[in-house]
């Protein structure tokens, strides 16, 4: 046999067994007569021991030819070790080597095989499978195992099914670019890769299947960051005979149990936030309330006095920083610099220090007085020792802006720590965002999602009003997860196409086979998707969902270890009817 235990499993208790161990040498140090090696396999690290004198010549002869990542097997006893290393589970004893075999050599590595690498990250993407050997990133995969095995445990319990869909389907036009595969068998013709499995949960709900899930592979051919890869994993689940609460606490327990089972942390009831109110008190929908800092609004309190930036405004608002009024001028610059990066969109920060001593002053003293200061004081609710910080302009922009702000002062305070958790559910999205380019609405999550009852009536005559019957799930400003109550009244659901502008014939080419499912007795039915990467990055504590992702992409979406998108041959080419010009 190639092992009895695994790297990380030996202890005191097996002092004086004879073991066998294979893996990888991680590191050797030749102390003159005496010789250790680190070896490692998934589960750990045991320190190997040969020493002059005492172990064969043979043995000693194989080990001054071993190199790092050699692949090993060694036969020993195991004993206790005079200087005991706490940092590890095999810390209290060491292999005394009898025998010891090459099982296969290896080149040198590129980069350090260490939890602090000297690897860069495209050098380590290169060579994935071998920054795969390194603890940090395999307790990334870890946790994706665990996270995975977890949710399939609930959802099962909950009674949901797990059911594949289709990954070569319909190309439509709404949401993100589709992934098109040409289809040789059908010449001109192409299919899609899914941005997600929408129309085939619905058509599940249809067949009878009330509680599906899917850890599924979804594609969006979209430019990239951080939380966004080219293929991206969900957890996706839908139910029917169902309202929006029902689906909020399903939902809701999957997320206490998440955090109970992996972090071994207790969540509370999730608040419930309006998108109208997300917007007005965080400017964005998706909001970070590990803190306050909310917005205030200053129109009516700053206007009309002779200040143009404020008086030219649609907007003017703030957010008060608390025990900040000791900001430097550099302090205040760097913020200012900020705010005015071409991503943030700022013109300016106007600030406002109220003083340990209760005084108050402001970057625009030449136009409002400590009076008027101090109505801008009551208005943020502020304090001698905190500072206010204000930007004006159009509504959407300086909201925008006043949010990253808002983040970026949280992270200099510290009150954004990775460590607690702060999820929260947004509800009462608008059903439509317009396009000013394209003059027309389109649907702010898909086109099957409900519009709330009471606004049915408004579809036609004031789309921009209408409000869905959807919903998020955001922990730490992170949107994890969404969802909504579905269409699932033909009639509903051609009024819904006609007001993002779809034709009658236009509908049934992109979406007949719904249309005509819901002639069969459509259940009333609604469901939502997490974001599995993001969920498992999130609970890492790391803001990548790369690190979190076996194989990833890079940000131009590509594979650099299997140097991918690729040519492919001209014979390719001729048999799919494609012609490519550069």
């Amino acid at each position: 046999m190639y092992r009895t235990h695994n790297c990380g499993e030996l202890n005191i208790c097996n002092v004086n067994q004879q073991v066998v161990l294979s893996g990888w040498v991680q590191r050797i140090r030749d102390k003159g007569g005496m010789i250790w090696i680190d070896l490692r396999d998934r589960y750990g690290i045991t320190q190997l021991m040969f020493e002059e004198g005492k172990t064969s010549e043979d043995v000693l002869s194989v080990v001054k030819k071993i190199g790092r990542e050699y692949v090993i097997q060694v036969n020993g006893e195991v004993i206790e070790r005079l200087s005991k290393n706490p940092k590890i589970s095999t810390g209290d004893i060491e292999i005394k080597v009898s025998e010891i075999k090459v099982l296969n050599i290896s080149q040198t590595p590129p980069f350090t095989i260490e939890d602090y690498t000297d690897g860069g990250d495209e050098l380590r993407m290169q060579y994935r499978y071998l920054d795969l050997r390194r603890n940090e990133v395999k307790q990334n995969i870890m946790l994706r195992h665990k996270m995975s095995i977890e949710t399939r445990n609930y959802l099962n319990n909950e009674g949901f099914i797990d059911i594949e869909t289709p990954v070569l389907i319909k190309s439509t036009p709404e949401g993100a670019r589709d992934f098109v595969v040409p289809s040789r068998m059908n010449q001109g013709e192409f299919y899609a890769l899914p941005q997600s499995p929408q129309t085939f949960k619905q058509l599940l709900m249809v067949a009878g299947f009330d509680k599906y899930y899917q850890i599924v592979k979804c594609f969006r051919d979209e430019d990239l960051r951080a939380d966004r890869q080219p293929e991206f994993t969900q957890i996706d689940c839908e139910m029917s005979f169902v309202h929006q609460d029902d689906i909020l606490n399903t939902f809701e327990g999957l997320i206490k149990h998440l955090f109970k089972k992996v972090k071994n942390v207790e969540i509370c009831e999730l608040p419930k936030m309006t998108y109208s109110d997300a917007m007005k008190y965080y400017g964005c929908d998706k909001p970070d309330i590990r803190f306050g800092m909310k917005f205030v609004e200053l129109n009516e309190t700053v206007k009309g006095k002779g200040f143009k930036v404020f008086d030219d405004a649609e907007y003017v608002a703030g957010i008060c920083a608390e025990n900040c009024s000791e900001y430097t001028r550099k302090q205040l610059d760097e913020l200012t610099e900020f705010v005015k990066k071409p991503q943030i969109g700022a013109t300016g920060l106007i600030y406002a220090r109220y003083s340990a001593d209760g005084t108050l002053k402001s970057s625009v003293d030449k136009f409002f007085n400590a009076e008027e200061l101090q109505k801008w004081a009551e208005k943020f609710g502020a304090k001698p020792g905190d500072l206010m910080l204000i930007l004006a302009g159009k509504e959407e922009k300086t909201q925008k802006a006043l949010s990253e702000l808002r983040l970026e002062m949280g992270n200099k305070l510290g009150l954004r720590n990775p460590d607690v958790f702060a999820p929260l559910w947004v509800v009462d999205f608008p059903l439509f965002e317009y396009n000013e380019e394209d003059g027309r609405y389109y649907a702010k999550h898909h086109p099957f999602t409900s519009p709330k009852l009471e606004h049915i009536n408004m579809l036609e005559t004031n789309p921009a009003e209408v409000m869905a019957n959807a919903y998020d799930m955001v922990i730490n400003g992170v949107e994890v997860g969404g969802g909504s109550i579905r269409i699932f009244d033909n009639e509903l659901q051609q009024k819904m196409f006609k007001a993002l502008g779809f034709t009658k014939e236009q509908a049934e080419y992109q979406f007949g086979f719904l249309l005509n499912a819901f002639k069969f007795g459509a259940p009333p039915h609604g469901g939502i998707a997490f974001g599995f990467d993001r969920l498992c990055s999130l609970f890492g504590g790391s803001e990548s969902i790369r690190d979190y992702i076996a194989f990833p992409k890079n940000n131009s979406g590509r594979d650099v270890m299997i140097d991918s998108p690729s040519l492919i041959s001209s014979e390719q080419l001729k048999e799919l009817n494609i012609r490519v010009t550069v």
